[in-house]
């Protein structure tokens, strides 16, 4: 059976259910997969995320053979600590963090050592995948990773050494894929793959006739994520500040918890909007829909994303979204089409566009229900078409079940292909094409 170690800096996480989705595919293939976790998690337990291998704190004695496998093998990662110590631009704050993640990286070499691992792969580009990196040398096999977005597009720290070091590299967007190869040329593009991320969809298409009737003219946003910087909620509510003076009725809620709260909780009362505005703090996965099902608009203000699940969930269920267009959004959000977008960092826009959201709510029923699709009211509002488009857009492109039998199918042909690429016969080759005709045996 061929073996994996797939390692996340904290494993189980409700943030990102997609990495326990991952892990159970392989499993579906037959891969036998070694989860490990940086960080001990504090999520609820999770019988299907049973975590193997937990980095972090270190056992006095983990340490020891780690310096000893170090020693035993420090040509296989003498390059890497050189490059940390004299070469590369980062400062002396990141260089010392590599050296210690070196150090954690040969610690979870020796936790894997007696497991026959045959690849390594880590989910995001932070400090995780320098770890995934170093043991994946020290054991003599291949490691891969997966980018979304500030992992990439803000917190690259060293991601040169890892690209060049990695089997392959997925990413969940095309404009990912080419910034890598922009940014970093002496990356061979056909290591660089595109693989999604979905979201559930039902087996039919959500009817709008089940929409509540709106309540009067207000209008209910809805954001979802946790509460930091990088999310940018403190725009949110200078929008909804120039709502409020403008008159205009709204009501928003912030599902997430975070570093940001306090900061959020001053700008709320120093605006006024302690009865426009509500910050939800944490909310359980189950709850979620019910908040889908009451908000107009989905809103999103993040100065930097991957392929945001949140507006994956909310155009599934036939939900208005409205989000910059940066990065890798407009793939998902084609503007005017399956959701709007606006300009990034303009405050002027973003309130256009809910004006206008606003105003096309209010507009009268379609005057042609005849022509309109199955599942739709009998005399649909103008942004129905916007909703159908949504939907179907998360359900050709964006289909959880869909997207993960990509990934297996993907991750299975990579490693045949590293295995391919030995000179000689070993256990590695023989391990990753039993796995190969197996997988090809099972039923889709």
């Amino acid at each position: 059976m061929l073996t994996v170690a797939y390692l996340a800096n904290q494993f189980p996480s409700a943030v990102e259910p997609y990495v326990g989705d991952e892990i159970m595919e392989l499993r579906r293939r037959g891969v036998c997969v070694v989860t490990g976790s940086v960080r001990k998690s504090q999520a609820d337990h999770d019988a299907r995320a049973r975590v193997e291998v937990i980095l972090h704190p270190v056992s006095p004695v983990i340490l020891l053979q780690a310096v000893w496998l170090c020693l035993r093998r420090w040509r296989r990662i003498s390059p890497l600590v050189v490059h940390v110590i004299f070469g590369g631009g980062e400062g002396p704050v990141l260089r010392a963090k590599a050296l210690l993640h070196t150090w954690l990286g040969a610690c979870y070499a020796v936790r894997l050592e007696a497991r026959e691992v045959a690849h390594i792969h880590v989910h995001h580009g932070y400090f995780g995948s320098w770890i995934a990196m170093v043991a994946s040398r020290l054991l003599g096999v291949g490691f891969s990773m997966t980018l979304h977005g500030s992992d990439l597009l803000l917190r690259g720290a060293y991601l040169d050494v890892k690209l060049q070091s990695c089997t392959f590299c997925r990413t969940v967007s095309e404009y990912n894929r080419k910034f890598i190869l922009d940014h970093y040329p002496g990356v061979e593009p056909e290591k660089v793959v595109v693989s999604r991320l979905g979201v559930e969809v039902g087996c039919r298409p959500i009817s709008f006739s089940s929409r509540p009737e709106r309540r009067g003219a207000g209008l209910v946003m809805l954001a979802v994520g946790r509460l930091h910087a990088v999310k940018d909620h403190a725009f949110l509510v200078q929008a909804c500040a120039e709502l409020y003076q403008r008159g205009v009725e709204f009501e928003c809620s912030i599902a997430g918890a975070g570093p940001e709260r306090r900061r959020l909780e001053s700008l709320i009362r120093k605006r006024g909007l302690d009865d426009k505005v509500t910050l939800l703090g944490h909310v359980p996965r189950g709850q979620v829909p019910s908040l889908y099902n009451r908000a107009d608009v989905v809103v999103l203000t993040s100065l930097s994303e991957g392929l945001p699940l949140v507006l994956m969930e909310a155009m599934a269920r036939g939900k208005i979204v409205l989000a910059p267009a940066i990065t890798g959004i407009p793939e998902l959000v084609a503007a005017g089409k399956t959701g709007f977008l606006y300009e990034a960092g303009s405050l002027d826009d973003f309130v256009a566009r809910l004006l206008f959201i606003r105003s096309q709510m209010q507009e009268p029923d379609h005057p042609h229900p005849q022509i309109l699709p199955a599942g739709f009211l009998s005399a649909a509002r103008p942004l129905d078409w916007v909703r159908h488009a949504a939907q179907v857009q998360v359900r050709h492109n964006f289909n959880r079940r869909k997207n993960l039998e990509a990934f297996g199918e993907l991750f299975i042909q990579q490693i045949a292909a590293q295995a391919g690429s030995l000179r000689h016969e070993n256990s590695v080759l023989q391990q990753v094409q039993l796995s190969v005709q197996r997988h090809r045996s099972l039923p889709v």
